[in-house]
């Protein structure tokens, strides 16, 4: 099998575009990531491993190298609602993948669609609406949907970009007066839909979830519902409101506290089945990470998925929060890669036998 690890194209390689636009979503090419996850592949017994930026001539790499299989790991190169083109350039040439199919893709990257989704479902999220400067300044004092989303509510809000990543471009802030300056920052730096919520403000949580097959030393078994794992709090420093970027701060143990059946019980069980439900119900296809926050009242409410979490390998004190309780679920890197990879699969034979017709050849 041939397979293609796909990271972020950059825009400015010369042949990468046609003509460069906007970046909404705050780009990263994420081959550092790409490479961890292709050295996992091979040490599993892969022996065709391609790395492939995400840009305009992926599908000449694709057909060059008789790419079979294709892994994403990468939020696009430029546009809107870039995390899903890679994935709809996969689908059209007829390439199966691990990862999120477009709409999936398109839904978890944009907060305030994934948001109205869990309203649908009734899971709890913190209150929020969107603004678009071509509707002209913000103003809080006579929105007529900011006082229906916020009617008695003086703050503090979030306020943040509807698709980024690593925390960037936040802003906390403590009174709606301030608001139209906030809005008006961040529509600048991504010409995008600005989110604006309820500031929620007790502990924060994360928790990885993907599918149904999991390998332990290199042994697969299949379990009843979608696998749960690194449920995590997010430890915050005293001047931190939000957790700092890893862009910022590098992810280390001493930013993070493992939780357990055990330990945290009540807690831990809300987050998996939480974890479990999404999953299931948007139905979605790999891993997720789920970012969590309590509010005033100690109830816990969904932030945000993220569709793309870090996954690089860990090394020495550094981490990737996902990769964070492997050890404790009696995994390491290698199997992670590999339940991801054979979940995939699986899921692609049950569900999807029209895509991976050319797998027929491979298995004769």
């Amino acid at each position: 099998m041939n397979i293609a690890v796909i990271h972020g194209g950059d825009k400015s390689v010369e042949g990468a575009v046609i003509n460069k636009t906007q970046n909404p979503r705050s780009w990263k090419s994420y081959e550092s990531v790409a490479a961890d996850i292709a050295e996992a592949l091979r040490r599993l017994g892969c022996k065709s491993v391609h790395l492939m930026p995400d840009d305009m001539r992926l599908g000449e790499r694709l057909r060059e190298h008789g790419i079979h299989m294709g892994w994403l790991n990468t939020g696009g190169v430029q546009g809107y609602d870039s995390m899903l083109h890679g994935a709809a350039l996969l689908e059209m040439a007829g390439i199966p993948y691990v990862g999120h199919d477009p709409l999936t893709a398109g839904i978890l990257d944009n907060k305030h669609t994934f948001k109205r989704q869990l309203n649908a479902f009734g899971i709890p999220t913190a209150t929020f609406m969107t603004w678009h400067l071509s509707r002209g300044p913000f103003c809080a004092q006579t929105n007529v949907r900011f006082k229906q989303c916020f009617e008695g509510y003086p703050g503090p809000f979030i306020v943040k970009p509807v698709c980024g990543r690593a925390s960037q471009n936040i802003a906390v802030i403590d009174d709606a007066s301030e608001l139209m300056d906030a809005v008006d920052a961040i529509y600048r730096a991504t010409e995008n839909h600005v989110l604006i919520e309820k500031f929620l403000p007790g502990r924060e949580f994360t928790a990885a979830v993907c599918g149904q097959i999991i390998a332990r030393e290199r042994k697969l078994a299949r379990s009843t519902r979608p696998f749960v794992f690194s449920v995590v709090e997010r430890v915050l420093s005293e001047e931190e409101r939000i957790f700092t970027s890893m862009d910022v701060s590098p992810i280390t143990m001493d930013r993070l506290r493992l939780l357990g059946p055990e330990s945290d019980s009540d807690t831990f069980k809300k987050i998996v089945e939480a974890a479990r439900t999404i999953y299931e119900e948007l139905d979605i296809d790999t891993l997720i990470r789920l970012d969590l926050r309590m509010d005033a009242n100690g109830e816990l409410n969904i932030l945000e998925v993220n569709p793309k979490p870090d996954i690089k390998k860990p090394s020495g004190q550094t981490t990737s929060i996902v990769c964070a309780g492997l050890q404790a679920c009696g995994m390491d890197y290698d199997d992670l890669i590999l339940s991801l990879f054979a979940d995939r699969i699986d899921r692609l034979f049950c569900e999807r036998r029209h895509i991976v017709t050319s797998f027929n050849l491979l298995l004769d």
